[in-house]
Protein backbone atom coordinates (compact mmCIF):
# COMPACT_ATOMS: atom_id res chain seq x y z
CA UNK A 1 0.00 0.00 0.00
CA UNK A 2 1.86 3.34 -1.06
CA UNK A 3 2.15 6.20 1.55
CA UNK A 4 -0.57 8.91 2.08
CA UNK A 5 0.56 11.54 -0.52
CA UNK A 6 -0.15 15.16 0.08
CA UNK A 7 -2.69 16.93 -2.82
CA UNK A 8 -0.96 18.58 -5.33
CA UNK A 9 -1.04 22.72 -5.63
CA UNK A 10 -2.69 21.75 -8.90
CA UNK A 11 -5.19 19.75 -7.24
CA UNK A 12 -4.62 16.93 -9.42
CA UNK A 13 -4.50 14.13 -6.98
CA UNK A 14 -4.33 10.69 -8.96
CA UNK A 15 -7.18 8.65 -8.50
CA UNK A 16 -5.68 5.47 -10.10
CA UNK A 17 -2.88 5.72 -6.70
CA UNK A 18 -5.79 3.56 -4.85
CA UNK A 19 -8.01 2.34 -7.44
CA UNK A 20 -7.73 -0.88 -8.39
CA UNK A 21 -7.97 -1.48 -12.20
CA UNK A 22 -11.37 -2.63 -13.23
CA UNK A 23 -12.59 -5.13 -15.80
CA UNK A 24 -12.71 -4.17 -19.30
CA UNK A 25 -16.62 -3.46 -19.48
CA UNK A 26 -18.26 -6.65 -21.68
CA UNK A 27 -19.03 -5.19 -25.29
CA UNK A 28 -15.81 -3.60 -26.04
CA UNK A 29 -15.17 -5.63 -28.92
CA UNK A 30 -18.21 -6.02 -30.56
CA UNK A 31 -19.57 -8.80 -28.40
CA UNK A 32 -23.14 -9.02 -26.87
CA UNK A 33 -23.50 -7.09 -23.68
CA UNK A 34 -24.74 -9.01 -20.76
CA UNK A 35 -27.61 -7.59 -19.01
CA UNK A 36 -29.35 -8.62 -15.95
CA UNK A 37 -32.59 -7.76 -16.30
CA UNK A 38 -35.39 -9.75 -17.52
CA UNK A 39 -38.96 -8.95 -18.15
CA UNK A 40 -41.96 -11.48 -16.77
CA UNK A 41 -44.93 -12.48 -16.39
CA UNK A 42 -47.29 -14.68 -14.15
CA UNK A 43 -45.67 -17.89 -15.24
CA UNK A 44 -41.93 -16.77 -14.93
CA UNK A 45 -42.40 -14.83 -12.13
CA UNK A 46 -41.88 -18.25 -9.27
CA UNK A 47 -38.51 -18.11 -11.10
CA UNK A 48 -37.81 -14.02 -9.79
CA UNK A 49 -39.15 -15.17 -6.83
CA UNK A 50 -36.19 -18.36 -6.54
CA UNK A 51 -33.68 -15.80 -8.16
CA UNK A 52 -34.07 -13.49 -4.93
CA UNK A 53 -32.85 -16.16 -2.35
CA UNK A 54 -29.63 -15.79 -4.48
CA UNK A 55 -29.06 -12.24 -4.83
CA UNK A 56 -31.44 -9.45 -4.00
CA UNK A 57 -34.33 -8.90 -7.02
CA UNK A 58 -35.95 -5.32 -7.85
CA UNK A 59 -39.10 -5.86 -9.54
CA UNK A 60 -40.47 -2.48 -11.54
CA UNK A 61 -44.31 -2.40 -12.02
CA UNK A 62 -44.92 -0.24 -14.73
CA UNK A 63 -46.35 -0.13 -18.59
CA UNK A 64 -44.66 0.81 -21.90
CA UNK A 65 -47.13 2.81 -22.55
CA UNK A 66 -46.00 5.53 -19.67
CA UNK A 67 -42.80 7.30 -20.47
CA UNK A 68 -42.01 7.79 -16.80
CA UNK A 69 -42.06 3.83 -16.37
CA UNK A 70 -39.89 3.47 -19.89
CA UNK A 71 -37.03 6.14 -18.20
CA UNK A 72 -37.29 4.66 -15.00
CA UNK A 73 -36.94 1.03 -16.27
CA UNK A 74 -34.13 2.82 -18.54
CA UNK A 75 -32.50 4.17 -15.12
CA UNK A 76 -32.66 1.38 -12.98
CA UNK A 77 -31.46 -1.30 -15.95
CA UNK A 78 -28.47 1.07 -16.09
CA UNK A 79 -28.02 0.71 -11.89
CA UNK A 80 -28.57 -2.78 -11.62
CA UNK A 81 -26.19 -3.87 -14.60
CA UNK A 82 -23.36 -1.63 -12.96
CA UNK A 83 -23.63 -4.26 -9.90
CA UNK A 84 -22.88 -7.68 -12.61
CA UNK A 85 -24.42 -9.70 -11.07
CA UNK A 86 -24.87 -8.69 -7.20
CA UNK A 87 -28.40 -8.04 -7.65
CA UNK A 88 -30.96 -8.56 -10.49
CA UNK A 89 -33.81 -6.19 -12.03
CA UNK A 90 -37.37 -8.00 -13.15
CA UNK A 91 -39.73 -5.77 -15.00
CA UNK A 92 -43.64 -5.81 -15.31
CA UNK A 93 -45.82 -4.63 -17.31
CA UNK A 94 -48.50 -4.21 -14.37
CA UNK A 95 -51.51 -3.59 -17.27
CA UNK A 96 -50.77 -6.75 -18.84
CA UNK A 97 -50.23 -8.49 -15.76
CA UNK A 98 -52.46 -7.56 -13.31
CA UNK A 99 -52.07 -10.56 -10.79
CA UNK A 100 -48.53 -9.62 -10.15
CA UNK A 101 -49.80 -6.28 -9.34
CA UNK A 102 -52.37 -7.54 -7.33
CA UNK A 103 -49.75 -9.67 -4.94
CA UNK A 104 -47.58 -7.16 -3.97
CA UNK A 105 -50.76 -4.31 -3.39
CA UNK A 106 -49.82 -2.36 -6.03
CA UNK A 107 -52.02 0.90 -6.66
CA UNK A 108 -49.98 3.25 -8.83
CA UNK A 109 -47.42 2.71 -11.44
CA UNK A 110 -44.74 2.91 -12.24
CA UNK A 111 -43.93 0.99 -8.26
CA UNK A 112 -40.62 -0.66 -7.41
CA UNK A 113 -40.68 -3.08 -5.05
CA UNK A 114 -37.72 -5.54 -3.91
CA UNK A 115 -37.56 -9.32 -3.01
CA UNK A 116 -35.13 -10.52 -0.52
CA UNK A 117 -35.03 -14.41 -0.03
CA UNK A 118 -38.63 -14.54 -1.67
CA UNK A 119 -40.04 -11.89 1.07
CA UNK A 120 -41.47 -8.02 -0.78
CA UNK A 121 -39.47 -4.99 0.38
CA UNK A 122 -41.43 -1.97 -0.56
CA UNK A 123 -38.86 0.96 -2.14
CA UNK A 124 -41.08 3.97 -3.81
CA UNK A 125 -44.21 4.84 -5.54
CA UNK A 126 -43.76 6.86 -8.51
CA UNK A 127 -39.97 8.10 -9.81
CA UNK A 128 -37.12 8.86 -8.53
CA UNK A 129 -33.60 10.30 -9.48
CA UNK A 130 -30.74 8.02 -9.75
CA UNK A 131 -29.16 9.35 -7.19
CA UNK A 132 -31.56 8.34 -5.20
CA UNK A 133 -32.39 5.02 -6.57
CA UNK A 134 -28.23 4.26 -6.18
CA UNK A 135 -28.53 5.28 -2.19
CA UNK A 136 -31.65 2.62 -2.36
CA UNK A 137 -29.76 -0.11 -3.79
CA UNK A 138 -26.73 0.15 -1.48
CA UNK A 139 -29.19 -0.36 1.27
CA UNK A 140 -31.16 -3.30 -0.30
CA UNK A 141 -27.48 -4.62 -1.08
CA UNK A 142 -26.98 -3.86 2.87
CA UNK A 143 -29.95 -6.06 3.45
CA UNK A 144 -29.15 -8.61 1.66
CA UNK A 145 -26.06 -9.40 3.19
CA UNK A 146 -27.89 -9.18 6.79
CA UNK A 147 -30.29 -11.99 5.35
CA UNK A 148 -27.63 -14.14 3.97
CA UNK A 149 -29.08 -13.25 0.27
CA UNK A 150 -25.41 -11.78 -1.01
CA UNK A 151 -24.19 -13.91 -3.90
CA UNK A 152 -23.47 -13.65 -7.34
CA UNK A 153 -25.81 -14.95 -10.35
CA UNK A 154 -24.65 -15.10 -14.06
CA UNK A 155 -26.22 -12.41 -16.92
CA UNK A 156 -30.06 -13.14 -17.60
CA UNK A 157 -29.68 -12.20 -20.98
CA UNK A 158 -28.04 -9.91 -23.68
CA UNK A 159 -28.81 -6.39 -24.54
CA UNK A 160 -27.43 -6.45 -27.90
CA UNK A 161 -23.88 -6.33 -29.93
CA UNK A 162 -21.58 -3.10 -28.91
CA UNK A 163 -19.22 -1.62 -31.88
CA UNK A 164 -17.16 -0.55 -30.03
CA UNK A 165 -15.97 1.89 -26.56
CA UNK A 166 -18.07 5.14 -27.38
CA UNK A 167 -16.65 8.50 -27.35
CA UNK A 168 -17.00 10.40 -23.59
CA UNK A 169 -20.03 12.88 -24.03
CA UNK A 170 -18.90 16.37 -23.92
CA UNK A 171 -19.32 17.45 -20.89
CA UNK A 172 -17.65 14.50 -19.53
CA UNK A 173 -14.84 15.58 -21.73
CA UNK A 174 -15.06 18.70 -20.52
CA UNK A 175 -14.35 17.95 -16.58
CA UNK A 176 -11.58 15.15 -17.33
CA UNK A 177 -9.68 18.13 -19.24
CA UNK A 178 -10.67 20.46 -16.36
CA UNK A 179 -9.00 18.15 -14.14
CA UNK A 180 -6.07 17.61 -16.01
CA UNK A 181 -5.51 21.55 -16.04
CA UNK A 182 -6.21 21.46 -12.42
CA UNK A 183 -9.33 23.89 -12.38
CA UNK A 184 -11.42 21.50 -10.13
CA UNK A 185 -14.35 23.77 -10.01
CA UNK A 186 -14.74 23.85 -13.37
CA UNK A 187 -14.61 19.82 -13.68
CA UNK A 188 -17.58 19.86 -10.84
CA UNK A 189 -19.94 22.69 -12.88
CA UNK A 190 -19.13 19.82 -15.90
CA UNK A 191 -19.96 16.95 -14.19
CA UNK A 192 -23.38 18.91 -12.61
CA UNK A 193 -24.54 20.24 -15.58
CA UNK A 194 -24.39 16.66 -17.19
CA UNK A 195 -26.76 15.29 -14.00
CA UNK A 196 -28.91 18.19 -14.66
CA UNK A 197 -29.33 16.68 -18.41
CA UNK A 198 -29.35 13.69 -17.53
CA UNK A 199 -30.05 12.59 -13.88
CA UNK A 200 -29.39 8.88 -14.23
CA UNK A 201 -26.08 9.18 -15.84
CA UNK A 202 -23.91 6.75 -13.04
CA UNK A 203 -20.86 7.45 -14.69
CA UNK A 204 -21.24 11.56 -14.01
CA UNK A 205 -22.35 11.16 -10.43
CA UNK A 206 -19.19 9.01 -9.85
CA UNK A 207 -16.93 11.43 -11.52
CA UNK A 208 -18.83 14.13 -9.20
CA UNK A 209 -17.94 12.24 -6.18
CA UNK A 210 -14.37 11.94 -7.25
CA UNK A 211 -14.02 15.62 -8.25
CA UNK A 212 -15.75 16.56 -5.14
CA UNK A 213 -13.34 14.55 -2.65
CA UNK A 214 -10.48 16.57 -4.55
CA UNK A 215 -11.69 19.22 -3.68
CA UNK A 216 -12.33 18.82 0.24
CA UNK A 217 -8.54 17.52 0.30
CA UNK A 218 -7.10 20.16 -1.44
CA UNK A 219 -3.66 22.04 0.07
CA UNK A 220 -4.80 20.11 3.45
CA UNK A 221 -1.81 18.68 5.37
CA UNK A 222 -1.74 15.41 5.93
CA UNK A 223 -0.22 15.22 9.78
CA UNK A 224 -2.48 18.36 10.95
CA UNK A 225 -5.93 16.03 10.05
CA UNK A 226 -4.88 13.42 11.87
CA UNK A 227 -3.75 14.73 14.40
CA UNK A 228 -7.44 16.82 14.65
CA UNK A 229 -8.58 13.49 14.20
CA UNK A 230 -7.19 11.71 16.81
CA UNK A 231 -7.92 13.99 19.31
CA UNK A 232 -11.58 14.17 18.09
CA UNK A 233 -12.81 10.38 17.41
CA UNK A 234 -16.46 11.46 17.46
CA UNK A 235 -16.49 14.66 15.93
CA UNK A 236 -18.04 13.86 12.94
CA UNK A 237 -16.05 16.70 10.43
CA UNK A 238 -13.03 15.70 11.98
CA UNK A 239 -12.99 11.65 11.06
CA UNK A 240 -14.82 12.68 7.38
CA UNK A 241 -11.75 14.61 6.75
CA UNK A 242 -9.34 11.81 8.18
CA UNK A 243 -11.05 9.29 5.59
CA UNK A 244 -10.74 11.66 2.60
CA UNK A 245 -7.23 12.31 3.27
CA UNK A 246 -6.62 7.98 4.07
CA UNK A 247 -8.77 7.25 0.43
CA UNK A 248 -6.60 9.84 -1.59
CA UNK A 249 -3.44 8.73 0.42
CA UNK A 250 -4.08 4.93 -0.75
CA UNK A 251 -5.36 3.99 2.95
CA UNK A 252 -8.88 2.66 1.46
CA UNK A 253 -9.97 -0.12 3.70
CA UNK A 254 -8.55 2.35 6.79
CA UNK A 255 -10.94 5.08 5.30
CA UNK A 256 -13.52 2.74 5.16
CA UNK A 257 -13.18 1.27 9.17
CA UNK A 258 -12.95 4.64 10.33
CA UNK A 259 -15.88 5.59 8.65
CA UNK A 260 -17.90 1.97 9.67
CA UNK A 261 -16.32 2.46 13.02
CA UNK A 262 -18.05 6.28 13.48
CA UNK A 263 -21.30 4.94 12.37
CA UNK A 264 -21.54 2.34 15.16
CA UNK A 265 -20.69 4.84 17.72
CA UNK A 266 -22.80 7.38 16.52
CA UNK A 267 -26.82 8.12 15.77
CA UNK A 268 -28.80 10.57 14.14
CA UNK A 269 -27.80 13.03 11.64
CA UNK A 270 -23.87 12.61 12.26
CA UNK A 271 -24.86 8.53 11.48
CA UNK A 272 -26.60 9.75 8.39
CA UNK A 273 -23.91 12.26 7.56
CA UNK A 274 -21.35 9.37 7.71
CA UNK A 275 -22.99 7.02 6.09
CA UNK A 276 -23.52 9.09 3.17
CA UNK A 277 -20.31 9.89 2.81
CA UNK A 278 -18.96 6.59 2.80
CA UNK A 279 -21.36 5.62 -0.03
CA UNK A 280 -19.24 8.66 -1.73
CA UNK A 281 -15.80 7.04 -1.51
CA UNK A 282 -17.46 3.78 -2.59
CA UNK A 283 -18.85 5.04 -5.43
CA UNK A 284 -15.35 6.21 -6.15
CA UNK A 285 -13.15 3.29 -5.08
CA UNK A 286 -15.73 1.32 -7.48
CA UNK A 287 -18.85 -0.93 -6.64
CA UNK A 288 -17.13 -4.01 -7.81
CA UNK A 289 -13.91 -3.22 -5.72
CA UNK A 290 -13.22 -6.18 -3.07
CA UNK A 291 -12.34 -3.65 -0.59
CA UNK A 292 -15.79 -2.00 -0.86
CA UNK A 293 -17.73 -5.25 -0.95
CA UNK A 294 -16.29 -6.25 2.18
CA UNK A 295 -16.77 -2.80 3.87
CA UNK A 296 -20.29 -3.24 2.83
CA UNK A 297 -20.35 -6.25 4.98
CA UNK A 298 -19.29 -4.47 7.76
CA UNK A 299 -21.24 -1.59 7.33
CA UNK A 300 -24.76 -3.69 7.21
CA UNK A 301 -23.99 -5.26 10.46
CA UNK A 302 -23.57 -1.92 12.51
CA UNK A 303 -26.61 -0.19 10.61
CA UNK A 304 -29.25 -3.58 11.50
Amino acid sequence: MPEPTAPSSRGAIDLAAFKQSQPEPAGASGEALPTWVRSVDQESFPEVVALSQQVPVIVSLGSPRAQASVQLDGTLASLVDAKRGTLALATVDAEQQPAIAQAFQVTQVPSVIALVNGQPVPLFQGTAEAAQIQSLIDELLALGVQHGVAGTVPPLGTTGPASGPAPLPPLHQAALDAIESGDLPAAESAYKQALNEKPNDNEASIGLNQVRLLMRTEGKDLAAVRAAGAAAPDDLQAQLDVADMDLVGGHVEDAFARLVAFIGRNAGDEKEAARARLVELYSVVGVGDARVVASRQKLARVLF
